[in-house]
């Protein structure tokens, strides 16, 4: 099992606002150097982050985006469920009578992959963005600007 880069990216993103992110509104540009993302890739996720209420975003020279909330009220199984990333462990389609085997029938490890998912679901439901770049956590490379 896989997270997609989009829900990877969104939560590295969040994490480096929480993180740098104290002193104002930190710029697409500045995460796209820092965490090595796309600029453009980033402007897609920030739509639907922004749409979430999970940013938002300011206008100007010093603009950029700042967290809608604080980052222990954000949950990493928000930051995945707003740009729309289900976790799914199995083949099966849920709400669909058709199982994992393109019949009515389940495969023999269904409930194993199952409750797998459910518990992926809890433990990103249980971590939040304080959890994530608390100090413990926080082993950032310095930006571009910094090397030179």
């Amino acid at each position: 099992m896989k997270l997609t880069a989009k829900a990877r990216y969104a939560v590295t993103a969040l994490a480096d606002i929480a993180a740098f992110g104290a002193s104002g509104p930190v710029s697409l540009t500045d995460i796209a150097a820092r965490q090595v993302i796309s600029q453009s890739f980033l402007e897609q996720l920030f739509r639907k982050l922004r749409l979430a209420w999970l940013v938002e975003s300011a206008r100007g020279a010093s603009g950029g985006y700042a967290l809608a909330k604080t980052p222990t009220e954000i949950r990493v199984s928000e930051i995945v469920s707003a740009v729309d990333e289900p976790i799914r462990t199995t083949a099966c389609i849920p709400g669909e009578k058709i199982g994992c085997r393109g019949t009515n029938a389940r495969c023999l490890t269904h409930h194993l992959w199952h409750d797998l998912g459910e518990h992926i679901e809890s433990y990103l439901g249980s971590i939040t963005l304080a959890d994530v770049v608390g100090p413990q956590n926080i082993d950032v490379a310095p930006t571009k600007e910094a090397q030179l």
